[in-house]
């Protein structure tokens, strides 16, 4: 799996900063808390990232573990949850193409990772990869921005702000911008996302940049790649609680059950 281009930085080689910009955010983790409550079993989260949902999980008494790519989330992952004192197993992988030691009773993608997969071959990989470690009747959820007009539809090459945080370790005040670009043949995206600091002085200074692609998935496109995935049974809902998705404006959340 490759979402970043070749040669350009990731928003994931650094760990400690992508965790400092996404602080406070809590979505989607009361849902996949819920789910992996009632497993009945241990718990696989993909593309775990620094544990924001792992962690809460952990907390709640889940036996679960993380899989990731990249290094550095791993590590900021790692060290958080020492912190609490848990040591998860986590293991370094691509989501299209692992295999691990033991099966599990659930697993999710959260945090609308799967966009990762900017193939029909990647994303059947990866689904078929899941779908083995699960144990019989297991549970895949993840969940997904609808390719709305208003996403999809956005001009091109526009640098736009996404939000700012404040850096706990200098106090200074963390800016996000993004400048898109869409491929909308290819149902691909092209991210270019800059992270400015503001200094004392009120100027600002780029400290980190990167570059991403994602690729949209549309519902009856997901159905049909579920079903060739091999899954039993697979419901494709408007937002967290699981209502019919009906709207363009509505969340994206996957639900695909394992066979027997």
């Amino acid at each position: 799996m490759q979402s970043t281009p070749p040669g350009e930085r990731s928003p994931f080689d650094d760990g400690e900063l992508y965790d400092i910009l996404c602080q406070g955010l809590d979505y989607g983790i009361d849902f996949y808390v819920e789910l992996a409550r009632q497993a009945g079993g241990p718990v696989l989260d993909i593309a775990c990232g620094t544990g924001r949902v792992l962690l809460p999980m952990l907390q709640a008494g889940v036996d679960a573990d993380g899989l990731d790519l990249f290094p550095p989330m791993l590590d900021t992952a790692r060290r958080k949850a020492a912190a609490l004192g848990f040591s998860p197993v986590l293991h370094r992988g691509d989501m299209a193409d692992f295999r691990l030691p033991r099966r599990h009773a659930l697993a999710m993608i959260p945090f609308n990772a799967f966009c990762h997969m900017l193939t029909t071959e990647d994303q059947l990989r990866c689904l078929g990869c899941i779908r083995r470690c699960l144990l019989p009747g297991g549970l895949l959820a993840f969940d997904g921005a609808f390719p709305g007009l208003g996403w999809i539809g956005a001009p091109q090459d526009q640098r736009a702000f996404e939000g700012e945080v404040t850096d706990p370790r200098t106090g200074r005040t963390l800016r996000c911008y993004d400048t898109r670009s869409f491929d909308r043949v290819a149902q691909v995206q092209r991210s270019r996302n800059e992270i400015e600091q503001v200094e004392a002085d009120g100027t600002t200074r780029i400290i980190h940049r990167s570059e991403f692609l994602v690729r949209w998935t549309y519902k009856s496109e997901m159905e049909l790649l579920l079903r060739c995935a091999g899954f039993a049974r697979y419901e494709v809902c408007g937002g967290f609680d699981c209502r019919p998705l009906t709207q363009e404006t509505d969340q994206m959340v996957v639900l695909a059950w394992a066979g027997e």
